[in-house]
């Protein structure tokens, strides 16, 4: 892992207790300092058309929190990177490889077709993930207190993900015992 990813990476993890924190200590656009820095870690590490849309809405949002000085735009974040992370897998599906099959080619090159097929479910359920997390986080975003908005964007979503990972690496496994039978 480069040290630009393991920034932003950093960041990300830190973003949602920075804006809970902030809130009523700092003023909006200070705190925007850290959506700056989050964006300025990620100019030039990809060029893909979804890093390029992710750095557009990043500007967006930090242009509307130093117009405003309100938080929302920063509590919006979230939302962004699920829309980002929707429009990456759901291209991905319409555009084959999927994420998920091309994740899979790394260490299964021949990945046969009952393989492809699963990749490609998978792929379909990270869409439905993004599509209910983005929604939740919009909604904490626009009605929950701060504290609950940082409890889920910034622990259960992670929490969430981490269970989807784990729950499809154990169908993943069993997919794989039947393949080989």
């Amino acid at each position: 892992m480069s040290w630009r990813n393991l920034v932003v990476a950093l960041l990300t993890l830190l973003y949602p207790f920075a804006v809970w924190y902030g809130q009523g200590h700092v003023e909006p656009r200070l705190m925007a300092a850290l959506l700056a820095a989050v964006v300025l870690a990620r100019i030039g590490a990809n060029r893909t058309l979804a890093s390029r849309g992710w750095l557009i809405g990043a500007g967006v949002l930090l242009l509307a929190v130093l117009w405003s000085n309100q938080s929302l735009p920063l509590k919006l974040y979230p939302v962004l990177v699920n829309a980002a992370m929707l429009g990456v897998f759901g291209w991905s599906l319409a555009h084959p490889p999927s994420v998920v099959e091309r994740l899979a080619r790394l260490t299964e090159p021949d990945l046969p077709p009952a393989g492809v097929a699963y990749t490609r479910r998978v792929t379909q359920v990270w869409c439905g993930f993004f599509v209910l997390n983005g929604a939740i986080a919009l909604y904490t975003a626009l009605w929950a207190s701060p504290a609950v908005w940082s409890l889920y964007n910034g622990l259960i979503a992670y929490g969430l993900m981490g269970l989807l990972f784990a729950g499809e690496y154990l169908v993943r496994l069993r997919v794989k015992r039947r393949l080989h039978a």
